[in-house]
């Protein structure tokens, strides 16, 4: 996996399909992206939950394109697709086969109910106990077979969560593998891990087994030639402890802290961040989910451990959020306040900025400088707003940021400043040859965050002050060409 920045995108969100999507970044964004996050398209990639519900993970929508058009989007770019780890959808042939037979399905063991996790029942404690990235329990009632059947459903009811210690799921994880691998992928993402095995008197979430089915299941892709992205929203603790077992795991604790910088000044807790955070991560401000909360705050299954944030730090980003983009983000999130949404706040990261350019671009310069791989969300990637027609029409909070782009709204937007200078900035972070080398992190000189990057004579730096956006970019490529700007709207960074 090349040290380069990537995109993350739906393949119809941004180019319409796999070969839409393919010549549009190779003939618009040439040079700003070394490799793309391409979100499910599984069949059907327009599900219940945007793809993550897929009925057949092993083939590629036939409306996207094909397993040809995956590997012609590799040639030149390193791709990143989701195993989806935990579930699959009610409507796949194996949940639909046990729907219609039972115990007599050959598919019966490859789903948990509540009886297969608890044989002798569960008690008030034991539910309780159960780590909820929703409200409510984890179970569905369906009749299977002609016996109705509590089934475990972690996200929503159209999503069946798999045992993975069957053989049959096992068998489906490997085919999927199989498939990915085939498709000269570089890199697995490992989608809602933490929930994927629920252990009996536990949360059933980011537990021993939990690790043991991670290590079990890197092993797997790294025979096949496929690094690993593990995809957990948790407490920042684990994040570094998973760091330390896997190939590459998310910064989700950096969107909250840039933010709680930007909106108070107080770029502390950021640098405390940068101090213990894993250096193998790949780095984010925005993704299709949210904006993550979670990350910062205390253990959800252990509050008296503190988060990066105080409880009244974490209260004010989640308004400053809601502020800042005229209370768009609070219509789409769906709960008023963090101590409900602990998940994400709904928006795109450039209206919690307040559509501030400088501001936006200081926090990606932070960002594109923050040891590990960069990747941009689409729609940050073109500065997007909130998009309040695609709420309103879908009632999905998420998709106030899953705007669908037609190719006249991309040239639109490429033609702004802030977006030729974000695209300015990625090729810059291509291009300059250092960032393999040795980084420091310092507190500016007057206030803010410094980075410094050398790598034998190359040299990099940037100073940031978030709540205001003044940046301070200086490099040398150690071959006698060299560069500095304090505005990086009018001025970018070019090697």
């Amino acid at each position: 996996m090349r040290n380069q920045v990537q995109l993350i995108t739906y393949a119809d969100r941004l180019g319409g399909d796999l070969p839409g999507l393919s010549a549009l970044l190779r003939e618009r964004f040439d040079g700003v992206f070394g490799g793309v996050h391409v979100l499910p398209f599984f069949t059907p990639y327009d599900g219940a939950d945007a793809g993550f519900d897929p009925e057949d993970h092993t083939a590629v929508d036939p409306r996207l394109g094909s397993w040809q058009d995956v590997r012609d989007l590799g040639d030149g770019l390193d791709t990143v697709v989701d195993v989806i780890v935990n579930h699959v959808s009610a409507d796949s042939a194996q949940v639909l086969d046990v729907v219609s037979r039972g115990s007599a399905s050959p598919w019966a063991g490859m789903f948990l109910t509540l009886a297969s996790v608890f044989p002798d029942g569960a008690t008030e404690q034991d539910l309780a106990a159960i780590y909820r990235p929703r409200p409510g329990l984890p179970f569905t009632p369906m009749t299977w077979g002609g016996e109705r059947r509590l089934v475990w459903t972690t996200f929503t009811p159209q999503q069946v969560d798999l045992d993975l210690s069957s053989r049959e799921a096992k068998e489906y994880l490997v085919s999927i593998l199989d498939a990915l691998a085939g498709a000269k992928v570089s890199m697995i993402r490992l989608d809602a891990v933490g929930y994927a095995v629920k252990t009996p008197g536990t949360t059933c979430f980011m537990t021993p087994e939990t690790f043991a089915v991670i290590d079990e299941l890197t092993l797997l892709a790294r025979e096949r030639g496929l690094e690993v992205l593990v995809e957990v929203h948790s407490y920042y603790q684990r994040q570094v402890e998973i760091g330390r077992a896997v190939d590459r795991v998310y910064d989700f604790a950096l969107p909250p802290l840039v933010l709680h910088a930007a909106y108070t000044g107080d770029h502390g807790a950021l640098l405390h961040w940068m101090g213990i955070r894993p250096t193998n991560a790949v780095t984010v401000l925005d993704t299709h989910d949210g904006i993550g909360i979670v990350d910062v705050g205390p253990d959800q299954t252990a509050p008296d451990r503190p988060g990066l944030l105080e409880p009244a730090q974490l209260d004010a980003v989640v308004e400053g959020i809601h502020a800042a983009t005229g209370g768009a983000s609070r219509r789409a999130t769906g709960w008023a306040a963090s101590n409900l949404d602990v998940y994400q706040v709904n928006s795109t990261f450039y209206d919690a900025l307040a559509r501030d350019d400088r501001r936006y671009l200081a926090a990606r310069a932070l960002q594109l400088f923050t040891p590990g791989i960069p990747q941009v969300y689409y729609v940050g990637a073109l500065a997007g707003h909130n998009d309040l027609d695609l709420l309103e029409s879908t009632g999905a909070g998420r998709d106030i940021n899953r705007h669908h782009y037609t190719r006249e709204e991309v040239e639109a937007a490429l033609e702004r400043p802030v977006v030729r200078a974000l695209c300015a900035l990625a090729r810059f972070r291509n291009t300059l040859d250092v960032f393999d080398g040795r980084c420091e992190v310092s507190p500016g000189p007057d206030g803010g965050i410094a980075i410094a990057w050398q790598d034998g004579d190359r040299r990099a730096s940037v100073t940031v002050d978030l709540a205001s956006g003044q940046t301070e970019l200086t490099w040398s490529d150690g071959a006698g060409r060299s560069g500095r700007t304090t505005d990086l709207l009018v001025d970018p960074p070019v090697v």
